[in-house]
């Protein structure tokens, strides 16, 4: 008897351990400690994000939705399309039929008086623009000024009332890992917002290509419908432009890409204030640093941007930026990647002086860059079958005009009859134009065997029209 007694207090021992450590290990929730028997040095950590006063433990989102959601606006666009749908519609009719198509995204206010930004890809191809706002109230809205290398565009609408809008806030500020809320239309659902952090910063989806790309990438749930909408910190504020999603599916898979918010801004700037895109550059060629480079040259840091050459006369040069030099500053910015050098210059305008710090012979040394005015010298217009030159100072004075580009050379059997070279070409489909690169960004988003209109402004100063198809 007494064995068996003795067996059962072991064994109740037992029960009541095993249950102690259930609940000790996969329960520890359930553990209270009085506050009299806590230790000074134990008192839990509020752990603050950066840049915001929201903690892990208890974030609120809702104050951003309250402020965002409101200026985040339904894009609706009605254009015109000429593909054929199939290959029996090409060869009945000799190519398409035009049918009105419509596309959706979103936008974000960022003026009380209706200045809205969005993706140039929302509104590309466009011949209407529906608004829709958060209260059901639509409008029509009007093109102000595109950035199709950056995806940027304005638009603007006519309000009764003052509307609700999103500050800008600093990209630049913008901390991996903090949290963000995506704003947005996805599939036709209004008003819809999402939450994740920042995965990452300055990235560049294809650096083979000529677009600007430096982007903001979250794992907030961006899908079609969402592109043009805001992603916006804790505090509401717009720290970027939701414009790609990167999926097999076309749907979100996981991260998404927004345009930081000041490069946006600057692009929005530029086209209030000049009527296009000032673009300020360094004038080097380079990338990443790289093993291959750090070997050939002796480089001792495995990150930021090699300059493998400089451009003549260009603001890097004049401040003496040097081939083999390595850029691991820029105003105080950390340079890895050339994606971040991209990202920040292109907030930047010409004649804006920059700070840049170099690594040269195994020293650092910082020069002052006065950025260079982006252009491109020349551009085939092929449809027309013409060469477009930026004019030469004082040159359009003597058509009396103050924008415009000049002919400098026919292409085309055709065109050659007609003795065009020097002419001006002042307009493009209505739009006015400065210089070769917006007569390139026109062109280049038409769609193929889309109507050319040109305005051609001869010697005597009279003005024609000319369509070409």
């Amino acid at each position: 008897m007494k064995r068996f007694l003795s067996l059962l207090v072991v064994a109740i021992l037992a029960g009541i351990f095993t249950l102690g450590a259930y609940k000790m290990f996969l329960e520890p929730e359930a553990i209270i400690v009085k506050e009299s028997e806590a230790k000074p040095n134990l008192t839990p950590v509020n752990y603050t994000l950066a840049n915001t006063n929201a903690s892990v433990s208890g974030i609120d989102f809702t104050i951003a939705a309250e402020k965002t959601v409101n200026a985040v606006v339904h894009v609706k666009q009605y254009g015109i399309s000429r593909t054929p749908r199939n290959l029996m519609e090409f060869f009945r009719n000799g190519g398409a039929q035009e049918r009105r198509i419509q596309g959706a995204g979103s936008g974000v206010i960022i003026t009380e008086d209706g200045y809205i930004v969005t993706n140039n890809h929302v509104i590309d191809g466009a011949t209407d623009l529906e608004i829709t706002l958060n209260n059901n109230k639509s409008y029509k809205a009007k093109v102000v000024g595109t950035a199709p290398q950056s995806d940027i565009a304005l638009i603007k609408i006519d309000a009764e009332e003052k509307l609700s809008y999103i500050p800008f806030g600093d990209s630049n500020s913008a901390k991996i890992g903090e949290w963000v809320l995506a704003v947005g239309n996805p599939f036709n659902l209004t008003s819809t917002v999402t939450a994740g952090i920042i995965s990452a910063k300055s990235r560049d989806l294809d650096e083979s290509d000529d677009k600007i790309q430096s982007f903001i990438q979250t794992d907030a749930a961006i899908n079609p419908g969402n592109s043009g909408g805001a992603l916006v910190n804790v505090r509401g504020e717009l720290i970027g432009i939701n414009t790609a999603i990167t999926s097999q599916t076309g749907s979100y898979v996981g991260y998404a890409f927004a345009v930081p918010s000041n490069n946006a801004k600057k692009i929005i700037d530029d086209i209030i204030e000049f009527g296009g895109v000032q673009r300020g550059i360094l004038g080097i060629q380079g990338g990443t640093i790289n093993p291959k480079v750090m070997e050939e040259y002796d480089i001792s840091v495995s990150q930021g941007v090699f300059v493998a050459s400089v451009a003549d006369d260009s603001g890097a040069k004049k401040a003496g930026l040097l081939e083999g030099d390595v850029i691991k500053e820029i105003d105080g910015l950390p340079i890895n990647k050339f994606s971040d050098l991209t990202g920040y210059v292109n907030s930047k305008r010409p004649k804006d002086v920059i700070n840049v710090k170099v690594l040269r012979k195994r020293k650092e040394i910082t020069l002052p860059v006065t950025l260079s005015k982006y252009e491109i010298q020349k551009y085939n217009i092929d449809d027309v079958g013409v060469e477009v030159r930026n004019p030469p100072k004082g040159y359009l004075d003597n058509f009396k005009l103050d924008h415009g580009v000049v002919i400098s050379k026919a292409l085309s059997s055709r065109m050659k009859r007609y003795n065009l070279e020097g002419l001006i070409i002042s307009e493009i489909d209505g739009k006015k134009v400065r210089d070769v690169l917006e007569v390139k960004e026109i062109i280049e988003r038409k769609y193929k065997d889309e109507d050319i209109t040109i305005s051609l402004v001869d010697r005597s100063g009279q003005k024609r029209e000319f369509v070409f198809q």
